[in-house]
């Protein structure tokens, strides 16, 4: 009885060293492509290694719970023989973690238990949670599952929250002022708010339209303009203005323009 359950400790370990070695691989496999494959590694890649690494930790844990697994807890180890020199067996087996089997390095290996910081931590996480109490508890848990429904319904509908934000953006904050539109509707529509100032008359064509006589500060232009043979022996003067009488017109101007006036009149032609 004793040697078939030595035998099935033996073969059960033997099948987890091996799922172990594989798991292993798979781990340096998928770090190497993560350090030096990095700008070629695509994410279905990634999900891929990430898919193989947990069903190989699924196989490891169906092995361990299988009925025909002794179980491991009753198993103890104990160190036979501990040695300060190098033992290159164990380095060999090790690949290289463990060169030496001491009395410093076998109580982290040999643990049972967590490291007394991890024990340290764990115990005030334990503590925490007894403070609190059901409906606390409960409470929290509540507003936690929440949270996590919100980000859910978030990422799984994006398009849907954007577009919705899109529109109540555009009813709030409207991109045109109303007052501004109808302003500019009613201007070009029915010219309200124009200016009511007109450009001059038109001028009949080949008759300038300029004035018989214009005064500036210094000099007098006349212009006179007769019909077609019948003009003027005068067309203009420039004479300067008699200091001391401001916008009289000197009498020889006066002369010239009785004349003109004369030979146009149609009893003269």
């Amino acid at each position: 009885m004793q040697q078939r359950e030595e035998k099935q400790l033996e073969a059960s370990v033997e099948s987890l060293v091996t799922r172990v070695a594989h798991l292993k691989g798979s781990l340096q496999s998928f770090i190497y492509k993560l350090e030096n494959e990095y700008e070629r590694l695509t994410w279905p890649s990634v999900l891929d290694n990430f898919a193989l690494v947990s069903g190989q930790l699924n196989t490891i844990n169906k092995l361990l719970r299988n009925e025909k697994t002794p179980s491991y807890r009753s198993q103890v180890i104990i160190p036979l023989l501990l040695s300060p020199d190098r033992d290159e067996e164990l380095a060999k087996l090790t690949e290289q973690r463990v060169p030496v089997f001491s009395h410093e390095i076998v109580p982290d290996h040999l643990r049972t238990k967590p490291d007394p910081e991890v024990e340290e931590q764990e115990k005030h996480l334990s503590a925490e949670a007894a403070r609190i109490g059901p409906e606390l508890a409960q409470k929290q848990i509540q507003i936690l599952n929440k949270l996590c429904s919100n980000l859910l319904e978030k990422l799984n509908n994006p398009r849907d929250d954007r577009d919705s934000d899109s529109s109540a953006l555009r009813q709030n904050k409207p991109s045109f002022n109303p007052a501004d539109t109808n302003a500019l509707v009613a201007a070009v529509g029915f010219g309200k708010g124009l200016s009511k100032c007109r450009p001059p008359g038109p001028v009949a064509p080949g008759h300038p339209g300029q004035p018989m006589m214009s005064a500036g500060p210094a000099l007098h232009q006349v212009t006179v303009a007769g019909a077609s043979g019948h003009q003027a022996g005068m067309g203009g003067q420039v004479t300067q203005q008699q200091p001391g009488q401001p916008g009289k017109m000197p009498s020889n101007i006066k002369t010239n323009i009785k004349s003109a006036s004369a030979s146009m009149h149609p009893y003269n032609r």
